[in-house]
Formats: structure tokens, sequence, C-alpha cells
């Protein structure tokens, strides 16, 4: 078996924890502290975040917010499901991600960066959700293991009442938030309930389809 190369490394922003960037062969992983934090091998599931989210909206032409850019394969659903008209924002905390993917790993989800309706952002996506209202269609979030957090500390604001609430805010009428998580948590759709969404929990394949590992989905409509 080939053995893992080290490509790139960075900083967590706070401070607190290494990412790696590591290639085997053709298979592609980001890493935390050693720990896998998401494979080029298990992408179904980001896929299925976006067209999930999106399908919700009922419409194809509107204004998407991707809290978490990873290894672009949500970036890349998002592009394929929505028309001309749409406008599709990218807010990714962490610059060697952006880079990674305007490199090495954009050819995995063929440069979903470079898609004309695409914007990035550099700033956590809490700060683009704090400054929203009413603005966007729909919010997919995946900007770590889940609500259980892994990445850094301050994730956990999405993922609790308060952050919650600032994301159906954020959202025009009927406008939906998708949440990726790698492991079921009833609490946390309890949680999105009361904050006024109506809740829906999917368990989908992280290869896509419905067999092997499998990650979980809410689709929160407000």
């Amino acid at each position: 078996m080939l053995p893992w190369e080290l490509l790139d490394t960075a900083t967590t922003p706070d401070g607190e924890g290494a990412l790696t960037l590591n290639r085997r062969g053709d298979e592609y992983a980001i890493r935390i502290d050693g720990r896998e934090l998401m494979s080029s091998r298990l992408h179904g599931s980001e896929e299925s975040l976006a067209e999930l989210g999106c399908a919700a909206v009922g419409k194809s032409a509107c204004r998407v917010l991707v809290g978490g850019l990873g290894m672009g394969f949500t970036l890349a659903a998002c592009n394929q499901v929505l028309n001309d008209q749409a406008h599709i924002e990218v807010a990714e905390l962490l610059p060697a991600v952006v880079s990674w993917n305007h490199g090495e790993l954009g050819l995995l989800a063929g440069y979903p960066l470079n898609d004309p309706r695409v914007t990035v952002h550099a700033i956590d996506v809490r700060g683009m959700i704090e400054a929203a209202e009413g603005l966007y269609d729909v919010i997919l979030l995946d900007v770590d293991n889940g609500p259980e957090g892994l990445t850094q500390k301050s994730n956990s604001w999405l993922y609790r009442p308060k952050g919650l609430r600032r994301c159906h805010q954020a959202l025009t009428p009927h406008g939906v938030l998708a949440v990726w998580s790698v492991h079921p948590d009833d609490a946390f759709a309890v949680r999105l309930e009361a904050q006024g969404f109506e809740v829906s929990t999917h368990r989908v394949g992280a290869r896509g389809g419905r067999r092997g590992t499998q990650h979980t989905i809410w689709i929160a409509r407000r």
C-alpha cells in the first residue's frame, strides 16, 4: 500500500490545531491533528447536502450561502443544480483551504471556484450569517463534523440556539437551512424546531446512495 504524503499544513484560526492536506495515490485527505476530517473517497453526502438543500427551496434561481468549502464537492453540486441566475457565496475561514481548492484539490470536483456565479469570502460563516437579514434562500452548513464540533470551539455557536436563531433570520421566507453531520443527533433536531424550523432528517450514503457508511443531513425550513 502506498504511504500517505504530507502536502501542506495550516494552523486553525484559533491557533489550537494543525490542519493538513495529505495524498496517497489518487486519494486526498484533510486532517486535523491527525484525525481525518474529510476524504476524497467519501463525498457523496457532501453532494447530497447541496442537492437536498437546493431542491427543498423549489426554485433554481436563488441566493445560496455555503458555509465551509472543504474539498469543493458541495459547491460543485450547487453549481450543477442551480441555474445561471443563481448567486453562490462561499464562506471559508482558512485561506489554505481556498488555495488547495484552486490548486491540487480543484481537479477532484471540477474546479467549482472558477464558476462565475461563485464568490468566495475569507471569513467565518458566522459573520456572514450575523450580517444577513432575510437574504439567503438556502444556507448550507458543513463547517465541522456536525453539532459536536471538531475543528475549532467557535463553530459550536452555529449549532446552538443563538446561532440557529440567526440562521432563521438570515433566510428569506420559506428559506432552507441544510446542515451536514457525520452522526445523527436527535437533540439537534429539537433545537432546530425550537427556533421555528420545520425539520426533516435524512440519512445519506457517504459515497452516494443509501448503502455503506451513512451521514446525516437536516433540512430545516423557515
